[in-house]
């Protein structure tokens, strides 16, 4: 058996899925990112995960609120739920625990993302009758008809 220059990799083991859809969502690199780690570290069987912001700050090298407006943006994207999860000490107090996230079926978010641009060119059309309109009674469009 030869040599080689890299290991072999188990790809079940080794790696992680990262839908291809992923780059077709318009996501920020931060988005990106922080979906991707949460990928790393679900449950591949409940498509759960329970990280903090500080733990996934670490790991990506943001902040904790740059994390947290990334986590709010996947979860206004339906890629991603979030729940809070509390525990209770020995004596117990009642305190906050991490966050559970549920990876969303991808299939979810681009229905959310197509309907979004199916939304964005309704309103483009629609200002630009409005406008054609306005144009048509030479009309400015801070002016109103008397």
């Amino acid at each position: 058996m030869r040599n080689s220059r890299y290991p072999k990799r188990d790809p079940i083991k080794d790696y992680f899925p990262l839908p291809n859809e992923t780059f077709c969502l318009n996501l920020s690199y931060g988005e990106i990112a922080v979906y991707s780690y949460l990928l790393y570290r679900e449950n591949r069987k409940t498509f759960q995960c329970y990280q903090s912001y500080k733990s996934i700050g670490k790991a990506l090298n943001m902040s904790r609120n740059t994390v947290s407006k990334y986590v709010q943006l996947l979860v206004d994207k339906e890629l991603i739920a979030t729940e809070p999860t509390c525990i209770h000490t020995s004596e117990g107090k009642k305190l906050n625990g991490n966050l559970l996230c549920t990876i969303l079926p991808i299939e979810q978010a681009k229905k959310y993302f197509y309907d979004r641009q199916l939304e964005n060119i309704d309103r483009a059309i629609a200002e630009d009758k409005q406008r054609q309109l306005l144009e048509r009674l030479n009309l400015k469009p801070n002016e109103q008809a008397v």
